[in-house]
């Protein structure tokens, strides 16, 4: 018997002890069964879960618990990407070490999300930064270095002096460093690079496979990659005895070039400087510069400042002198690192010119107009014919762009060339919590891989957290002096480890065969699970860990380890969880702890609200009094469930729908439309907050019909009560299963039963009301049968009472029939 009170607490922890205590939620392979993997992206154990945390980790499990259901053998782990920065800063501020810090950050988190019932397989779970996965870590940079896709070089880097570190260029934000939000300035320094550049035309051509990616995410990566197709050529510097390249989309602007500009990394910057009268001048402008960051060099709101250098560059094509400059606008990073200068159609280049009083020419005018400079006030950066052009005069500058690019190639001073936006990817950090890179240097071989016998080079305990501008790695002398594995001479270890971000680059492929300890996963396992079918994150990892984690897939693929070029088949972003219309954060103090909730009024409380609120992939505003009626909501199913426990069983047949009279029938129509309605949401649009809708009508109907039928057919009671409860399983686990044992259940867990099939005849009614109009107006509302055919319809209509005394001796012009909604009658006055 179930009593009338809803105790959520007590069912809570009893079931989420049988689901441990069972590994209800371990996961082998099922080859009878169509795979399923659900994955929602790992935390970082920052020490508590958050309302994004619980929404994200919900939304998954929704669909792993569903896709279960639905037959499919689900693969739905969770692990920790536990290496960064917020570890290494607690080392400095409270002097635990960071392992210690981050693995009572896991326990802790582990702990509530027990407590939030998610179905993981926790035998699967992963931890970067232990041994057992960072060894994997160090084998994956080995691969690339053999690959030739991992290069150290000296390059102008982002850095943090807060951090201490580099970052990559993804890491900065506007300007500023992604995890603390300091400035971040420019340094030159000797960092290794995984060449994602070298896949940038695939990461780009694969987003046209992506169709279950938002269309938000992949232009975000397309822009990102930035591809784009033009030309490459030289200006003579004669004086420095050096040629400048340049890469221009507008080779059609070529003979308006009135100057060249270079930023202050460009390489000839250091001839520029010697013996310059003003290298005094020109070397405080560059340094100036190099404290800008990216952003403020580059926004079109900044300052476009520069010094002319005292000496000029030959125009290819015309022979004619245009100055050089040093710019703040330009980096060296992309393109070429060098840009030509045509004022007159170019809006930077206008404003640039104007303010410093460089020459302009007119090379393109519009076609029923002359430009003149006196009269010009800004760029005219639309199409147009070719003038001041030489022989390409009087072309359309589209048809000139193709001949000019010809021409240039033709006496070999450039060439057509795709470029890209996106830049390698720099992996170093001077950093103590992250994978050490396992490079030694020795004076005799050079760089040397770590044998793969001997990794991992596992981190060290004896280092200064507060080191400086080195890496604390570089002040342990038993971690940094070792022998060189060729050759056996004294050598060094690389000091620096690895941006946090390969760890996440990979760990969805570890997850499918997690406990080998002779490879990062065996092929044919891998090749069973990938791709993830349903991916689950925020939308703030657009760029960084999904670009990241396609690269990782396609070299691997491409090394013969895996089959799938793309890790992940569908992606979906959920919004954030927002209160008093701003992003939860402690500085606001509009944070709601999940913890709080789950005290409160219980997990599926929690899960059911976060899931109702809004459609996933939107902003979520969070209400007290939406938590209260979810609530409710629970206390209204399980009272309904109660008073029809001593009417039925799990055991009890199927209901015969022969049988049935009105107001069964009107149950059952209405639990079949539910079923529909909540499978199509949740397997084709994941609008969890209509499903939900459609569960509560139905537990209304239920209710009602409570209050309308004196005898209750059991069977009927049965199949709708059975079905309500295991289409709410996914959404509110604990609740479900307590209710599914409670009646009777002896075939297992409501969890392991089938989804509910819905009956197209079932959710057929028998009569409709339609409306009757007569020349549009509405008239009259009769009960027809549903099925009436428009000849039927339109007998109804011509034999009513009220519609005959109103059309009178008028003449029908014709009738107008829409099945189970109006019948229009026309007539002429």
């Amino acid at each position: 018997m179930i009593e009338e009170k809803y105790s959520p607490h007590e069912l809570e922890t009893k079931w989420q002890k049988v689901w441990e205590e069972t590994k209800a939620f371990k996961t082998e392979i099922d080859e009878n069964k169509p795979k399923s993997y659900v994955l929602e992206m790992f935390p970082y154990p920052s020490g508590n879960l958050h309302m994004g945390h619980v929404r994200n980790y919900s939304i998954g499990d929704v669909v792993a618990r569903f896709r279960t259901m639905k037959g499919f053998n689900v693969l739905h782990p969770m692990g920790w990407d536990s290496f960064g920065m917020p570890a290494e800063n607690a080392a400095i501020k409270h002097g635990i070490h960071p392992a210690k810090w981050t693995l009572e950050n896991i326990a802790n988190m582990t702990r509530q999300q027990k407590e939030l019932g998610l179905s993981y397989d926790w035998d699967r779970e992963v931890t970067t930064c232990k041994e057992d996965y960072y060894k994997w870590t160090q084998w994956f940079f080995e691969l690339f270095y053999k690959r030739g896709l991992a290069v150290k070089k000296k390059s102008a880097v982002n850095w943090c002096d807060s951090c201490n570190t580099v970052l990559a260029n993804e890491q900065v934000i506007d300007g500023r460093c992604w995890r603390c939000d300091s400035n971040v300035d420019k340094k030159d320094l000797e960092q290794w690079f995984f060449k994602i550049t070298d896949y940038a035309e695939e990461l780009l051509a694969d987003l046209q496979e992506l169709d279950g990616w938002p269309e938000r995410v992949k232009i975000m990566q397309k822009n990102w990659i930035g591809r784009s197709e033009g030309l490459e050529f030289s200006f003579e510097a004669p004086e420095l005895n050096e040629k400048i390249a340049v890469y221009t989309t507008r080779p059609d602007t070529i003979y308006g070039v009135t100057f060249v500009v270079v930023p202050p990394e460009h390489p000839i910057v250091a001839k520029i400087l010697a013996a310059n009268p003003a290298a005094a001048e020109l070397k405080a402008f560059c340094e100036k510069v190099r404290h800008q960051s990216d952003l403020e060099r580059t926004s079109s709101e900044s300052e476009k400042e520069g010094m002319f250098t005292g000496y000029y560059c030959t125009h290819p094509l015309t022979g004619r002198k245009v100055q050089l400059w040093i710019t703040n606008y330009v980096l060296y990073e992309y393109g070429t690192g060098a840009v030509m200068g045509v004022p007159t159609h170019d809006a930077r280049d206008w404003m640039f010119a104007n303010k410093y009083g460089i020459d302009k020419v007119v090379v393109i005018q519009p076609k029923d107009k002359e430009l003149s400079l006196e009269e010009m006030d800004g760029a005219y950066e639309e199409s147009g014919v070719m003038v001041n052009s030489g022989k390409f005069d009087g072309m359309d500058n589209v048809t000139a762009m193709g001949e000019i690019m010809d021409e240039i190639e033709s006496i070999g001073i450039g060439s057509r060339r795709v470029n890209y936006r996106l830049r390698d990817w720099l992996v170093s950090r001077q950093r103590y919590w992250g994978a050490p890179i396992p490079i030694i240097y020795c004076p005799e071989c050079g760089p040397v891989l770590v044998p793969e016998e001997q990794l991992p080079v596992r981190l060290p305990q004896n280092v200064d957290f507060t080191s400086g501008n080195v890496s604390p790695l570089a002040t342990s002398e038993e971690f940094v002096n070792c022998l060189c594995p060729v050759c056996k001479t004294k050598a060094k270890r690389e000091t620096d480890t690895m941006d946090t971000f390969l760890c996440s680059s990979w760990y969805y492929l570890r997850y499918t065969d997690p406990k080998n300890a002779e490879l990062p996963f065996a092929k044919e396992t891998v090749n069973h699970w990938m791709p993830v079918d349903q991916y689950i994150g925020g939308i703030e990892h657009a760029i960084l860990h999904l670009l990241y984690s396609r690269f990782f897939m396609k070299v691997l693929r491409d090394a013969g380890l895996v089959e799938a070029g793309e890790p992940f088949k569908n992606l979906l972003t959920q919004g954030m969880v927002i209160k008093d219309g701003a992003k939860m954060s402690k500085s606001l103090g509009n944070v709601v702890s999940p913890e709080e909730i789950i005290s409160k009024f219980g997990a599926d409380t929690a899960r059911l609200f976060i899931l109702f609120a809004a459609p996933p992939e939107r902003e979520l505003e969070w209400s007290d009094q939406g938590v209260e009626g979810s609530f409710r909501f629970l206390n209204r199913v399980w009272r309904i469930v109660a008073h029809f426990d001593g009417r039925l069983s799990l055991q009890q047949a199927h209901c015969d729908p022969k049988e049935l009279d009105d107001a069964d029938r009107e149950l059952r129509r209405v639990l079949h439309t539910s079923i529909k309605k909540v499978t199509d949401d949740i397997e084709q649009r994941f609008n969890f907050n209509t499903a939900i809708s459609a569960m509560m009508e139905l537990v209304n109907a239920l209710y009602a019909y409570k209050e309308k039928q004196e005898n209750p057919k059991q069977g009927l009671v049965f199949e709708a009560v059975s079905a309500l409860l295991r289409m709410l399983a996914p959404f509110v686990p604990h609740i479900t299963e307590e209710l599914w044992e409670r009646l009777g259940g002896t075939e297992g867990s409501v969890h392991a039963q089938n989804w509910p099939a819905y009956d197209e005849e079932a959710m057929k009614v028998a009569e409709v009301e339609v409306m009757l109009q007569i020349n549009g107006k509405g008239r009259e509302r009769v009960i027809v049968p549903s099925e009436a055919t428009k000849e039927e319809l339109e007998a109804f209509a011509l034999a009513d009472p009220k519609i005959k005394e109103l059309i009178g001796d008028s003449e029908i012009v014709r009738v107008v029939c829409v099945p189970k909604r109006l019948v229009n009658i026309v007539i002429r006055q």
